[in-house]
């Protein structure tokens, strides 16, 4: 299979189509995350916006299908946006971790900005195609804490929530950890707290003034481990107006750290938000976001790279349009 450039939609399909068949480079989405299922020898595709794409190939894609099936009369309300969805397979049944935001109710008021009712939340299903319903506490992090990009990670057998706290709040984002219950059905204990926006050396901004100073975004944690066994993250922040995809690594090699941070950012301008797979056949890739503008409009769309993790540090090997 040759790489494809994958386009992507952040939160709708073009208009009139409807659970197509279509190629990557048809679709948009922003946030993508793959999910290589080997019990049904399919990809599954999703990302903001909460719908699912299915694939044998990578490159022929059928959808797109609405699989979440929130609680209206929960915190979430009657239509939350859905950020940054990922579907993670554990212990027989199939765990969607998402970004969900209120936008009817404000938590909180920094530097006048007034913050949304925005939090990360688990679903379940028995299948990866969903649908995907609540099953557990109706709230699995501080109600009066925005946060996003939620993902799971096990460590000696025990699940984990790792998640970014809203720079908007607190004007320094984080990327945090959390135990979760055996059965992710809620999370145990107090978070901590890993690294924050501005213990990177490579993510830049420019102050009131005009002058460089370190940028206050955290996005998209994602844990992995290479080949020879050390502990890795990938993470997304900004130099000044570009998305850029960073990586850190933990000098312990367990996620209470320290995160050491990578001196440069690990992809080429203008790709973030990424995660890692492994194809049937053994290839790692990594699906993360671009975007380019068609007539004035923002677009965002996935990309796929080759990924050695065969060293103690991952590169990007090549990538196709």
């Amino acid at each position: 299979m040759r790489l494809l450039l994958f386009g992507v939609a952040v939160l709708f399909w073009l208009p009139g189509t409807i659970n197509s068949q279509v190629r990557l480079g048809d679709i948009r989405l922003s946030d993508p995350f793959i999910l290589a299922d080997a019990q049904t020898n399919t990809y599954y595709m999703t990302g903001t916006g909460g719908q699912l794409w299915k694939s044998a190939d990578l490159e022929w894609w059928t959808g797109p299908y609405d699989v979440v099936q929130h609680d209206p009369d929960s915190w979430m309300g009657e239509e939350p946006m859905i950020w940054a969805a990922e579907i993670h397979a554990y212990k027989g049944r199939y765990y969607f971790f998402a970004t969900f935001t209120n936008r009817d109710v404000v938590i909180d008021t920094v530097r006048g900005n007034a913050i949304e009712r925005r939090a990360c939340h688990v679903l379940v299903s028995d299948h990866p195609e969903g649908p995907y319903v609540p099953f557990g506490e109706e709230e699995y992090l501080p109600a009066g804490m925005p946060t996003l990009d939620a993902t799971l990670w096990i460590e000696e057998e025990v699940p984990y929530m790792l998640y970014c706290h809203e720079w908007l709040q607190n004007w320094n984002g984080t990327v945090e950890m959390v135990e979760m219950k055996a059965d992710l059905s809620g999370t145990v204990g107090d978070a901590k707290v890993l690294f924050r926006a501005m213990d990177s050396p490579w993510s830049r901004e420019r102050n009131q003034q005009g002058e460089e100073v370190p940028n206050k975004v955290t996005d998209g944690p994602w844990v992995f481990r290479t080949q020879t066994g050390k502990l890795g993250m990938l993470w997304t922040s900004w130099i000044h107006d570009v998305y850029t995809q960073g990586v850190a690594y933990s000098e312990s090699g367990t996620l209470a750290g320290p995160w050491i941070q990578e001196q440069a950012p690990l992809t080429p301008p203008n790709f973030g938000h990424g995660m890692m797979f492994r194809t049937f056949s053994g290839e790692l890739l990594m699906v993360l976001h671009s975007h380019r503008e068609e007539e004035g409009r923002y677009i965002r769309h996935p990309r796929l790279f080759k990924v050695d993790d065969s060293g103690d540090k991952i590169g990007v090997v090549s990538f196709e349009d």
